[in-house]
């Protein structure tokens, strides 16, 4: 098995497992809108959930060990397509017809973004001073995304979550490779940047369960285009990747984008079942009127009758 092959293999399984996490994610988001998210935390589920994303994390960086950052990170989509019927599984209910048209477009418009941005890197790695800028950009960013709370607020928090994880990836390479170098694990830099991989990790997990508030479908599908579209960004930018095929690769990337978008929009569409609430109690019927000509006066309500009744 040549080294994208190899890759390729270990996105698919760190995607089936990125998925588990997003289902379970999503659950307690739904309890943390019930209860309170500090009760939640460090509970049974919450370690399972984040069990399972050190899990895919460890299988993602090893892909980055063999691949390059755009040809791992679009494979990502992966995830939407396994975790939009494990959610609906979960919930006891059949996918909708517009998650499958929103899953399928998301998936294909990333996979045309995929074949013009899968040049080798001559340079797979980055700085510590790049680290450091990029870190510093992605936090700035992170935080005006999330600073507002509105209706749109869940997928400001996913986009913010793609952005995370994107950096992630990018510092995880960066770790994978120039740690595997002779001497260089411990070095200043490779332990630098895998401290801010650790954050950013957290990061982007916590950000993605705040955004499984409102459901799964449309904020896992906005991490999943925010994601390899800030890895692509990085790539080619610090490390050289390019796109290939010249203006007909640039067409295939817009096309791409323009899907996955619609996608992305169509997923918006589908809201979660709402949360069934309790009937409200009846109102007690007012007291009957006395008949016309009965004759009968209305006297004062004495407070202790209730009690009478009740003893009685």
């Amino acid at each position: 098995m040549n080294a994208t092959a190899l890759a390729v293999a270990l996105c698919l399984a760190s995607a089936v497992a990125y998925a588990a996490a997003a289902v379970a994610q999503e659950r307690l988001a739904r309890a943390a809108v019930a209860r309170s998210a500090g009760a939640l935390l460090g509970s049974g589920a919450w370690w399972w959930s984040a069990g399972l994303n050190a899990g895919a994390a460890l299988l993602h960086a090893a892909a980055l060990r063999y691949g390059p950052l755009t040809l791992v990170q679009p494979l990502g989509a992966l995830t939407l397509v396994a975790a939009v019927p494990l959610g609906a599984r979960g919930a006891g209910r059949r996918v909708a017809a517009t998650e499958w048209r929103g899953t399928l477009a998301t998936v294909a418009g990333l996979g045309l973004l995929l074949l013009p941005a899968s040049g080798p890197a001559p340079d797979d790695t980055l700085t510590l001073a790049e680290a450091l800028a990029v870190s510093g950009a992605t936090a700035a960013a992170i935080v005006l995304l999330t600073v507002r709370r509105d209706v749109r607020s869940g997928l400001r928090h996913a986009t913010a979550s793609g952005l995370a994880s994107a950096v992630a990836s990018a510092l995880t390479q960066t770790v994978a490779v120039a740690g595997g170098r002779g001497g260089a694990l411990l070095s200043v830099r490779v332990v630098a940047v895998a401290l801010l991989v650790v954050v950013f990790a957290v990061g982007g997990m916590l950000l993605s369960q705040r955004a499984y508030r409102g459901g799964l479908g449309a904020p896992l599908a906005v991490v999943n285009l925010a994601n390899p579209l800030a890895a692509a960004a990085i790539g080619m930018v610090l490390l050289g990747e390019r796109i290939q095929g010249g203006a007909v690769g640039l067409l295939l990337a817009v096309g791409g984008a323009l899907a996955a978008t619609r996608g992305v929009l169509l997923l918006t569409r589908t809201s979660p079942s709402p949360t069934p609430t309790p009937a409200p109690a009846a109102a007690p019927a007012p007291a009957a009127a006395p008949a016309a000509g009965s004759g009968a006066v209305p006297g004062p309500v004495s407070a202790a009758a209730p009690v009478s009744r009740v003893a009685a």
